[in-house]
């Protein structure tokens, strides 16, 4: 046994004397859960799925093509993978169709090609193989050819691609500056932000459907309630953790085991069923020339813009913003120059949680209501977060777009299935080159 007056004079070990800050901890963890997420995602693509008992399984799917639109009549058939036929419908006027399967696992999509109008052909194969997870609805896409597409079709597609990855960041953005702004003004990475999407998007369903409420003032009503909940998790959860001296790291901890709870809360309340809003009208695309936009898609769009213009009117011009800055930069001294810091992180939270309820309503409209919504974006906001710079909201501005727009034009050369393993390979080269991000400065460490 050693005398402890033997190392009494003996410097402390290097790895005590430099010590990482919290952003470095953050990403370290960020980029051990994106690598086993991943891998989890790249096994589930590659290997059949057990046939669970789980509700709600279903194939769904559009048929259009850019000169005559939806197209209605056309035979789609589901096989399972040992070639038992699942069901044969029709599409519908509006050119869509929905097969239920009787369990997760992989099945064979195919359209007959004798059901095609006169001039319509299919480009590519006739069948397509999907994956259908437990309670989930999959969609399968197929590509239709009128005669419109021909020399530079490929350049149409991408714009195409462009300007739905376009749509698809600012979803992401919408939801992700709240995100930021919770990271800038308390250290906390919050893996719970995705249930306060699927929240916002459920209130605005119940909202909407079970109350009659035209999806606009359902939407604001969902907002306000995102709003709420958001101020309650401030307020009853992370506010006594902070008075308490709970470590980032540990918050990070109570965070994850914050989502699972309300997400399978979510689940258990709700179901695993998919269900769309009520009073949309068609959801017929309109030809813009070189891309075509649903009307559902265009009013997410301008909604989207306006409402991130006003974030950043906000930020930039009103008190209460310019004080969430100076807190995002430094707590101390926004504290020592007069500013309630508690009262800006309050309403910081309210803030993040009325945008991510925002964020939740626009992801129902294209995508149906499910009680795993906001889980599926999460990594995706982490990703838009992160290449744009933790802590700041136009960093996550900027990150979310090139996210969304990485994503989508991801599918010309890889799967529409797995098109979002692709954003997660960026947040890890992010994470690896450049983890202070676009807009981030880099912290110095030691």
């Amino acid at each position: 046994m050693r005398h402890p007056s033997a190392t009494a004079g003996r410097p402390e070990p290097l790895r005590s004397a430099i010590r990482p800050g919290p952003g470095t901890v953050v990403r370290g963890v960020l980029l051990r859960l994106v690598l086993v997420l991943v891998a989890a995602t790249g096994l589930a693509v590659l290997v059949p799925g057990a046939t669970a008992n789980a509700v709600g399984e279903t194939i769904v799917g559009t048929l259009q093509t850019g000169r005559s639109g939806p197209i209605e009549g056309i035979e789609v058939t589901v096989t399972t993978a040992a070639g038992d036929e699942v069901d044969t419908v029709e599409t519908d006027e509006d050119g869509k169709f929905a097969i239920e399967v009787p369990g997760a696992g992989q099945y064979t999509v195919t359209i007959d090609a004798d059901s095609l109008p006169e001039g319509v052909v299919i480009t590519g194969e006739d069948s397509r193989t999907v994956t259908v997870d437990p309670g989930r609805r999959q969609p399968v896409q197929f590509g239709l050819n009128d005669g419109t597409q021909g020399a530079g079709s490929g350049n149409v597609e991408a714009i195409q691609l462009f300007v739905d990855g376009l749509r698809f960041g600012l979803l992401i953005a919408i939801c992700a500056v709240g995100l930021s702004l919770i990271f800038g003004t308390t250290g906390l990475t919050n893996f719970a932000h995705g249930e306060l999407v699927t929240i916002g998007a459920l209130f605005a369903w119940w909202v909407n459907t079970g109350l009659g409420v035209p999806i606009i003032p359902a939407g604001i009503i969902a907002m306000i309630g995102g709003a709420a909940f958001g101020a309650l998790n401030e307020l009853g959860l992370w506010r006594p953790l902070r008075r308490r001296g709970t470590g980032l790291v540990a918050a990070l901890v109570v965070s994850i085991g914050l989502s699972l709870l309300l997400r399978y809360l979510i689940q258990i309340v709700y179901g695993g069923f998919s269900n769309p809003y009520s009073g949309l009208g068609t959801s017929r695309a309109v030809d813009y020339g070189l891309f075509r936009l649903t009307n559902q898609s265009l009013v997410s769009i301008v909604i989207s813009v306006v409402v991130l213009v006003l974030v950043a009117l906000m930020l930039q011009r009103t008190k209460i913003g310019k004080a969430m800055r100076a807190v995002s930069d430094n707590r101390d001294l926004a504290a020592s120059s007069g500013i309630n810091v508690n009262r800006v992180i309050l309403v910081v939270w309210m803030m993040g949680g009325g945008l991510a309820a925002l964020g939740g309503v626009l992801l129902g409209l294209s995508d149906q209501v499910r009680w795993d919504m906001g889980f599926q974006l999460l990594l995706l906001m982490f990703a838009g977060v992160t290449l744009g710079g933790l802590g700041t909201a136009y960093g996550a501005l900027v990150g979310s777009i090139i996210v969304g727009v990485f994503v989508q034009m991801s599918t010309l050369v890889i799967p529409n299935d797995i098109k979002y393993v692709g954003g997660l390979l960026l947040l890890i080269v992010i994470l690896v080159i450049r983890p202070q991000g676009i807009l981030g400065s880099r912290a110095r460490i030691g």
